[in-house]
C-alpha cells in the first residue's frame, strides 16, 4: 500500500457489499465482500460496517482520509442522505450518518454509477479526456458524466440518469419507471432478453425462448457469437437500440469518449465492431468522428475505486 493517504472504497449493491483500501494511484487492497440477505437499512449498514472494519484493519498505520460509498439511488453527496433507492426500497435513509456513527470517521456517499464513472475517468477508460461518459449495462443502465474534468452531479443530484430517455416512445418495451421505450428497457442486459422474447415467433424451433428465463444476457451474447440465429437476431436488434441511445448522448453531450461497462459490454470487439459505425451513422449535429466508444477497464472495482477517489479529492 502507498505511503501517502488512502481511503476505504465501498461498492454497495442490491445483493452484496464490498470494501477495500484504495490509494492515490488507484491501487486496491484485499476485497472484503459479503452477500446481503436483508435490505433493511440497519441490516445493510451492519454488513457494510463489518466489511469496512476489515478494510480498516488492512490499512493499519496508514493515513486514512475517510470512507467513500457508492450506493444505488438518488443521493445528496453533501449529507450522505439516500433520498430514494428503488433497488433497496429506501426513502430518506441517512446512510452516511449511520455509517459515520458506527465508525467515527468521515463518510461520503454518492450514486454507484457516478462512483464508477469517477473511477474509470481517473484510472481507467477515461484517462486523458476532459469530457467523458460512462454507462453500465446491467439490469438497467446507469450512467455518469464528466464535463471539463469535473464529475457532474447537477440539480437534485440526479444528472446522469441516461437510462430513462425514450428511444422507442410509441412501440417500445414498458420500462420499470412506467414509461414506454426507455433506453434501459431496450439496451440494458434485461433489454437483450426482452428482444429474445419479442423475436420468438420468428424462430418457432428455437430452444432459446424456453431457456431465456433461466439464462442471462451474457449467455445470449455467447450464443450470438456462436451463430445461433435467434440469439444473433436479438443481438442485432439490441445493438441498434444501443446505438440510437448513444447517438442521442453524443448529440446532447458531445463527449470525447464513452465507456461501456457491465456484463454485456465485456463482449468487446463483438460489441464494438457493429456498434461504433452505427452510432457514427446516426450522429449528425456533432462530429461523427469526434468521439471514441470503448469498453470499461476496471470491471467490478470501478465503483469502490471511484468512491474512494472522491474522498481523496475532497480532503
Amino acid at each position: 500500500m502507498s505511503n501517502g493517504q488512502i481511503a476505504i472504497g465501498v461498492d454497495l449493491g442490491g445483493s452484496h457489499v464490498m470494501a477495500t483500501t484504495v490509494d492515490e494511484t488507484g491501487k486496491i487492497g484485499t476485497r472484503h465482500e459479503v452477500d446481503l440477505t436483508e435490505l433493511d437499512p440497519v441490516k445493510v449498514v451492519a454488513a457494510l460496517v463489518g466489511c469496512v472494519r476489515l478494510a480498516l484493519a488492512d490499512a493499519d498505520g496508514c493515513a486514512i482520509a475517510g470512507i467513500g460509498i457508492g450506493s444505488p439511488g438518488r443521493i445528496d453527496v453533501r449529507t450522505g442522505m439516500v433520498h430514494y433507492s428503488p433497488n433497496f426500497g429506501w426513502r430518506e435513509v441517512p446512510l452516511g450518518a449511520m455509517v459515520a456513527k458506527e465508525l467515527g470517521r468521515a463518510v461520503h456517499v454518492l450514486n454507484d454509477a457516478r462512483a464508477a464513472t469517477l473511477g474509470e475517468y481517473t484510472f481507467g477508460a477515461g484517462r486523458g479526456t476532459k469530457d467523458f461518459v460512462m454507462l453500465t449495462l446491467g439490469t438497467g443502465i446507469g450512467g455518469g458524466i464528466v464535463m471539463g474534468g469535473e464529475l457532474v452531479f447537477g440539480r437534485g443530484w440526479s444528472t446522469g440518469e441516461v437510462g430513462h430517455h425514450q428511444i422507442r416512445a410509441r412501440d417500445g418495451f414498458i420500462c420499470s419507471c412506467g414509461k414506454t421505450g426507455c433506453f434501459e428497457a431496450h439496451a440494458s442486459g434485461t433489454g437483450l432478453l426482452r428482444h429474445v422474447l419479442k423475436l420468438a415467433p420468428s424462430f418457432p424451433r428455437s430452444t432459446l425462448t424456453r431457456k431465456v428465463r433461466k439464462i442471462g444476457s451474457k449467455t445470449v451474447r455467447r450464443l450470438a457469437e456462436e451463430g445461433d440465429l435467434h440469439a444473433r437476431a436479438a443481438w442485432d436488434r439490441w445493438i441498434e437500440d444501443l446505438a440510437v441511445g448513444l447517438a442521442n448522448l453524443v448529440t446532447i453531450l458531445n463527449p470525447e469518449r464513452i465507456a461501456l461497462g457491465g456484463g454485456v459490454a465485456s463482449a468487446d470487439r463483438f460489441l464494438l465492431e457493429p456498434l461504433v459505425p452505427r452510432v457514427r451513422a446516426l450522429t449528425t449535429m456533432a462530429d461523427p468522428n469526434g468521439f471514441d466508444i470503448v469498453t470499461a477497464q476496471l470491471a467490478n472495482d470501478a465503483g469502490a475505486i471511484g468512491a474512494a477517489t472522491y474522498v481523496l479529492a475532497s480532503t
